[in-house]
């Protein structure tokens, strides 16, 4: 088949890396000059527990609406939010609270440990450092902290991937770099857990789809999905209008990877999903003394920030901002990332150096927290959109289950409740 993807972030070539690997003829189409420029260029890296990641799902870390408002807030209201954003906050808080909140964490749970198993995988079969980490520690500053953090210890424990509760003392075991005079009640420990170099990954499974034939066209712009009508010989493939070309250009089959701009190109299709970008931060510097220096990943939930290991050096992330802020970047969370990298770890990074890198990206997330993976609302149309905070740790089991979709495969992970129906 001739398959088009729109988009080349990291859910953009995972799918075009499995297609490519079932023999398609791919082309991938993308706005930027290269894969991975926006919300996969210098994502966290948190790759497990996947239910773990800050703002991953509504109703995790505990409750949002005290943490809206003030300057120590986590998540941010921008003044270009609107009512959209209001409305979409709304929906946001009421997720974790519906009816189909359990089955939808299950079916999160099951695709971040199939996705890390195929990421794992693909990984060992391209032979390739991507920076990975293994174990991911959550602090807990108090022992109430533990409770922020129960829907999604219950469904890890009931998928067979439970956390292992530790004392202070062996908390600084594992990360002999923890500073000894900051408070800590105890961590939960994922051995399990991992992370790595997102965007290191995007270019390497580029390259990996590039040699299995998969073309990759960047600076161009879809204007509008063009959906396929009738059947067989006598009907038209399904397409895109390119910003400017006349014609548009079709295939077999299409799937949209496009990121926020999935929801303006679904809209005249009559679908209508309540995705927003909530902006976050990293910052990235060099190691500065690998005792002093984090070993794995580390979540703070309380303050919704993680810590991890890149090779020879250490991203910390945090901060949502909901709505539009052009390239203004908010002190206060820079303030609060920098503060919290070094007073978890002192000296193990070179944070006055000219290679820090602070980085400020949006994450195209629904209104319930979960992405949208399977059939779109027209013939040859297939959709792996939505994933917000958890792309990275999601990319490569969504993939998978398109590629199989296509096929004609059951995919491994259940997608009734990752479903566009649902909206």
């Amino acid at each position: 088949m001739r398959i088009l993807i729109v988009g080349a972030g990291i859910v953009g070539t995972a799918t075009a890396h499995e297609l490519a690997r079932d023999g398609h003829e791919v082309v991938v189409l993308e706005q930027q000059a290269a894969a991975a420029e926006q919300a996969s260029f210098a994502s966290a890296g948190l790759l497990a527990p996947a239910l773990l990641i800050p703002w991953a799902v509504p109703g995790v870390n505990g409750r949002l609406a005290r943490r809206l408002m003030g300057s120590r807030a986590t998540m941010r209201l921008m003044q270009g939010a609107g009512l959209a954003g209001l409305a979409w906050l709304w929906r946001w808080l009421r997720a974790g609270h519906q009816a189909q909140a359990a089955e939808r964490l299950a079916a999160l749970a099951a695709l971040g440990r199939d996705s890390l198993q195929r990421t794992q995988a693909i990984a060992a079969m391209l032979d390739t450092d991507i920076e990975a980490s293994r174990g991911t520690l959550v602090l807990l500053r108090q022992h109430s902290d533990r409770q922020l953090l129960e829907p999604a210890m219950q469904v890890l424990d009931a998928a067979g991937a439970p956390l292992r509760e530790v004392d202070a003392e062996t908390a600084r075991l594992i990360e002999p770099g923890l500073a000894a005079d900051v408070p800590l009640a105890g961590a939960l420990h994922a051995p399990e857990g991992a992370s790595g170099n997102c965007r290191l990954f995007a270019q390497l499974l580029r390259q990996a789809a590039q040699e299995r034939g998969a073309r990759f066209v960047f600076n161009t712009r879809v204007q509008a999905l063009v959906p396929g009508s009738g059947k067989g010989q006598t009907g038209q493939a399904t397409g895109v209008q390119l910003a400017g070309r006349t014609e548009p250009v079709r295939a077999d089959a299409l799937v949209l990877c496009a990121g926020q701009a999935s929801a303006a190109l679904l809209r005249p299709l009559g679908v209508r999903v309540p995705l927003m970008p909530v902006h976050g931060y990293s910052v990235t510097a060099p190691v500065r003394d690998d005792l002093h220096a984090p070993q794995g990943s580390l979540i703070d939930p309380q303050h919704r920030i993680t810590i991890s290991r890149q090779g020879q050096r250490v991203r910390v992330s945090g901060g949502a901002e909901l709505g539009y802020a052009g390239g203004r970047h908010d002190d206060a969370t820079l303030r609060t990332l920098y503060l919290a990298l070094s007073g978890w770890f002192p000296g193990g990074a070179l944070l006055s150096s000219p290679q820090v890198q602070v980085w400020r990206g949006a994450r195209p997330t629904l209104a319930d927290g979960a992405p949208i993976i399977g059939a779109g609302p027209a013939r040859g149309l297939w959709l792996n959109i939505g994933h917000g905070a958890s792309g990275w740790a999601q990319a490569c089991g969504s993939a998978r289950a398109v590629a199989d979709l296509i096929a004609g495969r059951t995919p491994q992970v259940d997608l009734a409740p990752l479903a566009l129906s649902r909206f």
